[in-house]
């Protein structure tokens, strides 16, 4: 096989290789903290990117940066290197993306209300399942009034105009009661509090700006900055989950192609699945499940095997397995589950190697052939070309700068919308009915004076006093959604 068809990953008793065609076949990083899964990872982007596949993957811990940035020689890289025999063993920097949800970090990313849809929005907010029927209420009000759903402003109108006509609606949508309406919108509040603001709105993301190669023919990395990100794991964990739906629903069927179109690295898979309803894991089965025949690989990066769920975990074929510590009864089912997922191997008690592990060994199978795992092995991983550690703050700056990425997410958009629309449909209600009662009022002063008066001087004294509460009254009133004035006054 071809140098182009896989990339080595490191010795064991032979060799062991990634092929890359069965790269789409989605695999897991596991292991205990501090046993090496970082530079595992960094060792297969590195792998991926050299064969012409882009890569995706957050940066948790902010140490990924250094990809982005030629490694240098040191006592520990070099030894690993003589062990592993690596005779071409150079160092070098990899093309990089930079990208971060808050703005500071890297490029904006970004996607609308619509996009995300009403079931990832109830989780990301925590919503129990009748305020997630609400919500549902609300995006399908949106669709037949012809609302555009952008951002959060947007959201925070419509579910305004959804409370205000709640009457009217049920008779066509279902009960919705005003107190759910409530409680979602205080929840709303919260994920602005979270940096949601910066999540929703335009422009939104490129799909095809995550899959690019250089000149050079290089899979650029795309690293996606989460180290504040992490402080808000729901937050987290939907994006990524949002990020995979979307390259599921978008990309085309390819079947099996002779490389990955793009690999995804999901760091701290556990958040995904922590207090996620059946209906969400039920998801990220189906994803996980067709999202290889568009070409996309999935690798699930986590410290404890039993943080996948059984279903999810039995597709991941490619299988790297760092030290355990088999300290109490659950850690002893850990060890037992991971040794178990192993094609076995004669020569290897891979339950006990699990817990003998040093830094930078782990029990590796992929998958050869035709698509059956190789038999475990206890592997050495091979040592990086590029930096072990983060970028500094002037190197990520140059290269965001030399992004081909560069000035298209940089400054956001605020379009018309459903914010916009509605404020608008308010304040033509607002002026019909103020012109209506204007009409009431001088028909009723000629009848109380028994002659005709100047239409003029009255509308100018009138609209003195309307002057005086507009701004207090018609301001106010937009603010807080009197938006059911609209259909009042028809």
């Amino acid at each position: 096989m071809g140098r182009e068809e896989k990339f080595y990953m490191g010795l064991g008793e032979s060799p062991r290789y990634l092929e890359l065609r069965y790269g789409n076949r989605h695999g897991l990083i596991a292991g205990a903290t501090g046993t090496g899964k970082t530079v595992t990872l960094q060792v297969m982007a590195e792998g991926f990117c050299r064969a012409g596949v882009p890569v995706f993957m957050a940066d948790i811990k902010g140490d990924l940066s250094g990809i982005s940035q030629e490694g240098s020689a040191n006592p520990n890289l070099i030894k690993r290197a003589e062990i592993l025999k690596l005779t071409d063993y150079s160092f070098q920097a990899f093309p990089v993306v930079f990208w971060d949800l808050l703005g500071k970090m890297g490029h904006p990313v970004r996607t609308t209300v619509s996009d995300m849809g009403p079931l990832l929005l109830s989780r990301l907010m925590n919503l129990n399942d009748t305020q997630e029927g609400v919500l549902n209420v609300a995006f399908k009000v949106a669709d037949d009034q012809g609302l555009l759903l952008l951002d959060l402003k947007d959201l925070r109108s419509l579910l305004t105009f959804v409370a205000d006509n709640a009457k009217k609606l049920t008779t066509e949508y279902g009960t919705v009661r005003k107190v759910s309406i409530g409680a979602i919108l205080r929840r709303l509040l919260m994920l602005q509090e979270q940096g949601g603001n910066n999540l929703f709105g335009e422009p939104a993301l490129d799909l095809n700006d995550f899959m690019r190669t250089d000149s050079r023919g290089l899979g650029y990395i795309n690293i996606l900055a989460s180290e504040d990100l992490m402080m808000h794991p729901r937050l987290y964990s939907t994006f990524m989950l949002w990020l995979m739906s979307e390259l599921f629903e978008e990309l085309p069927e390819i079947g099996d192609p002779d490389k990955p179109k793009l690999v995804f690295f999901f760091d701290e898979a556990h958040l995904l699945f922590k207090d996620a309803p059946r209906a969400m894991v039920d998801k990220v089965e189906q994803v996980v499940r067709l999202i290889r025949s568009k070409g996309v690989g999935v690798f699930f990066i986590t410290q404890n095997p039993l943080d996948i769920p059984d279903s999810i975990l039995g597709q991941l074929g490619n299988r790297v397995q760092h030290a355990l510590r088999a300290f109490t009864p659950r850690d002893q089912k850990a060890v037992r589950t991971a040794a178990d997922t192993f094609r076995s191997n004669p020569k290897l008690n891979a339950a006990e190697a699990i817990t003998e592990l040093e830094v930078g060994e782990a029990l590796v199978s992929t998958l050869a052939g035709k698509g059956v795992p190789t038999v475990v092995e206890r592997t050495l991983i091979r040592p990086p070309s590029s930096r072990i550690g983060p970028a500094t703050d002037a190197e990520r700056s140059t290269v965001i700068s030399r992004s081909p990425v560069s000035g298209k997410y940089d400054t956001a958009v605020d379009r018309h919308s459903a914010y916009e629309e509605l404020k608008t449909r308010a304040e033509k209600a607002m002026e019909a009915q103020q012109t209506q009662e204007v009409a009431e009022a001088e028909e009723k002063a000629k009848k109380k004076s028994g002659k005709k008066s100047s239409r003029m001087g009255f509308v100018e004294a009138f609209s003195k006093s309307i002057l005086r509460s507009v701004g207090s009254a018609i301001g106010r009133q937009i603010v807080r959604g009197v938006l059911g004035s609209l259909l009042k006054g028809k």
